[in-house]
């Protein structure tokens, strides 16, 4: 790379996970591999408790904090490009809405984390309500999960992939936002599959199932290398192809620990093979 040429720059706007398969380190991974300048302002830290569980343990950054990092990320840098995680709380919504909402941005693409197991039921819907009104609108893109699906489309069961596309005309709908809902490995069949529709283009997006249980760091990861992609100037179904092409060799390649699940490794699609 010539000393005049410069990788997009991609800012997420998300949690730490300490084991590192999820969370802003997936999404710093994932850019890297992709070959775009990552940037990271944290709202929350997470830590999976080995002596309950593997539940989550979550402690949400102070809103000021949040505000500070933000400052300084987008005054340092011409953002156009911005990958949203876990926010976490309806204060730090708060924070990030504004600050998305002080200057124009080409993508801002959304992985609507909504319920974290470390919060008290109450706090969990007074936050999945924030981000519903506050981040949603603003969205460029949104990937969400079998049950974030569900919960956004008002939908009660997601079974076929016929209800996935029934879900995404429905976010699409209620948000203007390109949508990729993904299936994964929760709908039956031999394949993992997300649903693509942005108002005009409904395209179904198969690749086989690697193994019947979800990874960590997958969804994130689709998000991030979307988002990556698309500061590259793809198309939003280029980008979605991309990704899911992305997260495949991923989770081939999947890194093994002491926890009951395993995690997603951004370096696969590279390395080739698993052994």
């Amino acid at each position: 790379m010539s000393s005049t040429t410069h990788p997009p720059v991609t800012l997420t706007i998300a949690g730490s996970e300490a084991t590192g398969g999820a969370g802003a380190q997936a999404d710093l991974k994932t850019f890297q591999e992709l070959g775009t300048y990552g940037i990271t302002a944290l709202t929350c830290i997470v830590s999976f408790d080995p002596k309950d569980n593997w539940n989550h343990r979550f402690v949400p950054v102070d809103p000021q904090v949040i505000a500070d990092q933000l400052e300084a990320i987008q005054t340092a840098y011409d953002l156009g490009t911005v990958k949203i995680g876990m926010l976490g709380t309806p204060a730090t919504i708060d924070t990030v809405a504004k600050a998305l909402q002080s200057q124009h941005w080409t993508n801002i693409v959304l992985d609507p984390v909504l319920i974290c197991k470390g919060q008290e039921p109450g706090a969990a819907l007074d936050t999945d309500q924030a981000l519903k009104a506050q981040i949603l609108p603003l969205a460029t893109f949104v990937t969400p999960n079998h049950f974030e699906s569900m919960s956004l489309a008002g939908m009660d069961a997601i079974e076929s992939v016929d209800d996935l596309k029934e879900a995404a005309k429905r976010i699409h709908e209620a948000s203007g936002a390109v949508v990729l809902a993904k299936g994964g490995v929760r709908l039956e069949g031999d394949d993992a599959v997300d649903v693509f529709y942005d108002g005009e283009t409904m395209e179904v997006l198969r690749a086989p199932k690697v193994g019947d249980v979800a990874v960590s760091g997958a969804g994130c990861t689709l998000a991030a290398a979307i988002t990556a992609e698309l500061a590259k100037g793809a198309t939003p179904l280029e980008a979605a192809r991309s990704a899911k092409a992305f997260v495949t060799e991923g989770i081939r390649n999947r890194v093994s620990s002491n926890t009951p699940f395993d995690a997603l490794w951004q370096g696969g699609a590279a390395s080739g093979p698993a052994l």
